[in-house]
């Protein structure tokens, strides 16, 4: 098939190359002109395992760029893929998805003949009909229904294995209220799908499409704060945590994926996704109680870190190693990274701060570029009085004799990574 999408971030330069990987001929469509010259040039504009590769292959043959919405004539159906950020108070800020809306509209308008427009950004129920649509309608002059379909598909995928997640899902939600627009998703995900281990494939409503996106990350954030509140618990009774958890996991009710207890959730999803569908319920008077309390203990826990490591070292004027600051390994990306928090409440103590990530430095730098960095984890502990670890990066678990260079081995370990031994105090969060 032919398909466009809208917007060249993490989600679509992802799903754009994946479609090219099934079979589909793609064009992404951005306003940004370096983003549409690196995919045109085969590289990816964000750091993904496998993304580059994917790029590389099909750039030029199933997958091209262009700064033209016209290109979208050309195509059967359009994934609006369009950041949604939050606002002050919780609440998506839609003026991008709006903007895109109105510019696709209008290059639709010169379409003969029927498009499917779908929304994968992650919107609150009913945004996709009582917001988006109208916008389309309204600039294409089609009609709802006629020759104008819209249709929802939310994207699960984790950053660090968003190409895996893609090409073998856990499901596949396809959101429609016309047969014709659940007829052209279809055709859309049947090659994936035929590739992929067969995974469910969920035909459902648009606003109850949009809804389990939310559903989805809510449940997922609030057994991370459920397994931090139970492991915070084990702490203060000088339980193993660990083995508390796995235990329990292993009740198939519960399962042990999401019970790794540490330092709390963070990334472009969880935080905002939950706080929007806390907002949204707010909106039509309902009070989503153990959503706020997964936030609470979320927000507690980088707080916890620095207790422990006031039990061991006073940060005033301390030399403290931040091993970690992407908000999870595996990307570069640093939005509402744990690391964030920790960082401030050092400098408000007076530390002296040395951060080192494998690949997140630069844009942890933008927020920060007045500590020190690193360029190895050695490098960051020689010297230290402290080191904290916020990310599960794996090369931090090989870490051993690197503890020797530090001024006082304190170690003060936010995922469970390092290996207790002698020669280092060492502290886990829980």
């Amino acid at each position: 098939m032919q398909l466009s999408i809208v917007g060249s971030g993490y989600v679509g330069t992802t799903i754009a190359a994946c479609f090219a990987e099934v079979g589909h001929d793609v064009v992404n469509v951005d306003i940004d002109e370096e983003i549409v010259a690196s995919l045109n040039a085969g590289d990816a504009p964000i750091h993904e395992p496998g993304l580059d590769d994917l790029v590389a292959e099909h750039a030029g043959d199933r997958l091209r760029a262009t700064t033209d919405y016209g290109a979208v004539r050309d195509t059967d159906v359009t994934f609006l893929a369009l950041p949604t950020p939050s606002e002050a108070d919780g609440h998506i800020d839609l003026s991008i998805m709006k903007a895109g809306a109105r510019s696709l509209g209008a290059a639709l308008a010169e379409k003969d003949g029927h498009h499917l427009v779908v929304t994968k950004s992650t919107v609150v129920p009913t945004t996709t009909e009582e917001v988006i649509a109208p916008i389309l309608a309204a600039e294409s002059g089609k009609t709802l229904g006629g020759d104008l379909d819209v249709g929802m598909n939310p994207e699960f995928l984790r950053e660090g294995s968003a190409v895996e997640d893609f090409l073998d899902p856990d499901k596949v939600v396809l959101g429609s209220e016309t047969e014709r627009g659940a007829s052209l998703l279809r055709d859309v995900f049947d090659p994936l799908v035929a590739q992929a281990d067969d995974p469910p494939v969920v035909e459902t409503g648009v606003a109850e499409a949009e809804m389990i996106k939310y559903a989805n990350n809510g449940f997922l954030a609030a057994k991370i704060s459920l397994a931090n509140d139970i492991a915070n618990i084990c702490k203060e009774y000088g339980i193993d945590s660990e083995e508390v958890l796995s235990a329990i996991g292993l009740d198939h009710r519960i399962g042990s994926s999401f019970l790794g207890a540490g330092v709390g959730w963070g990334g472009s999803c969880f935080p905002k996704d939950v706080a929007a569908i806390i907002a949204a319920a707010r909106d039509v008077g309902y009070d989503p109680a153990m959503l706020e309390a997964a936030v609470e203990v979320n927000d507690r826990q980088p707080v916890r870190l620095l207790e422990r490591l006031r039990d061991h070292v006073d940060p005033d004027g301390a030399r403290v190693a931040v091993l970690g600051l992407a908000f999870k390994p595996g990307t570069d990306d640093v939005r509402n990274s744990r690391a964030i928090p920790l960082v401030e409440a050092l400098l408000d103590a007076n530390a002296d701060v040395v951060g080192y990530d494998p690949v997140a430095t630069e844009n942890f730098r933008e927020t920060f570029p007045g500590i020190d960095y690193a360029d190895s984890a050695e490098s960051a502990l020689d010297g230290a009085d402290a080191a904290l670890v916020v990310t599960d990066w794996p090369e931090f678990a090989d870490l051993d004799s690197a503890f020797d260079s530090m001024s006082t081995p304190v170690v003060v370990d936010g995922r469970r990574i390092v290996t207790r031994r002698d020669g280092i105090v060492y502290e886990s969060l829980v």
